[in-house]
């Protein structure tokens, strides 16, 4: 096997004395895992950080050996680890995608959504700017994964008009009138998921309470609490950013 290809770093876990085993997102290939000589090494380090684009060559004997992997860095998001808000998103969304998709099986649209949402972290100001697109990675990610939530008609009705909510158990979006009744019992459908609205942080932060309902219900199973984790801090961070802690 061997494969050669651009690459979204996600994370390595060190293996022996000097080499690491890192998590590559592929657009052709899926998420590989390969064995990096020297990767604790001085000149190895900067590349091998998440969020980082990098070019790849793959090589193992059979399809079912680790490979061992030579990386060359195209482009950098070290500079980001020193804000807290970016870096806590990159740590979250890298640390997601690494432990919900399964090895070597593409998912174009989702490396193409990280790719944008790494790119609008970089470039955008404030966190205001890149949160909706955080909600519908996550949203897209739990769609290509089979748990993908129906926003486009109310789950009593079938009516498309004045959603306003979602069913935390079918996934399905909820009218006004049909959601009144249940006030505190449902999750809040934020405007901009369903239309062309501005987000502000409250919207944000109800969209990531959706998406994060059933990631956790659904994705992130016991096993993944660590990762859970690296969301609580991205969300801790954000609340602060917003006023709300």
């Amino acid at each position: 096997m061997r494969i050669e290809t651009s690459a979204i770093m996600l994370g390595l876990r060190n293996h022996g004395e000097h080499g690491a085993v890192v998590r590559l997102l592929t657009p052709a290939h899926g998420l590989q895992a390969a064995y990096v000589r020297g990767a604790r090494g001085r000149r190895m380090r900067p590349v091998l950080v998440a969020g980082n684009i990098v070019e790849a060559q793959l090589a193992a004997r059979t399809d079912t050996q680790l490979p061992q992997a030579t990386v060359e860095l195209v482009h950098s998001r070290g500079p980001l680890l020193t804000e807290p808000l970016p870096a806590a998103a990159i740590e979250w969304v890298a640390a997601l995608t690494a432990t919900a998709l399964p090895e070597q099986q593409p998912y174009p649209r989702l490396h193409d959504a990280l790719a944008a949402l790494l790119d609008l972290i970089e470039a955008a100001p404030s966190a205001v700017g890149w949160g909706p697109s955080l909600v519908r990675f996550e949203l897209l990610l739990l769609s290509e994964l089979g748990f993908g939530l129906d926003l486009e008609s109310c789950a009593v009705t079938g009516r498309n008009d004045d959603l306003v909510a979602v069913s935390p158990k079918s996934g399905r979006a909820v009218s006004a009138a049909e959601a009144e009744p249940y006030a505190g019992r449902l999750l809040r459908l934020p405007p901009f998921l369903r239309e062309n609205a501005a987000a502000g942080w409250a919207d944000i932060l109800d969209g990531l309470a959706l998406s994060g309902h059933f990631l956790s219900r659904d994705v992130l199973t016991d096993r993944a609490e660590p990762v859970l984790d690296a969301r609580e801090r991205l969300l801790d961070r954000l609340r602060r950013a917003a006023g709300l802690a």
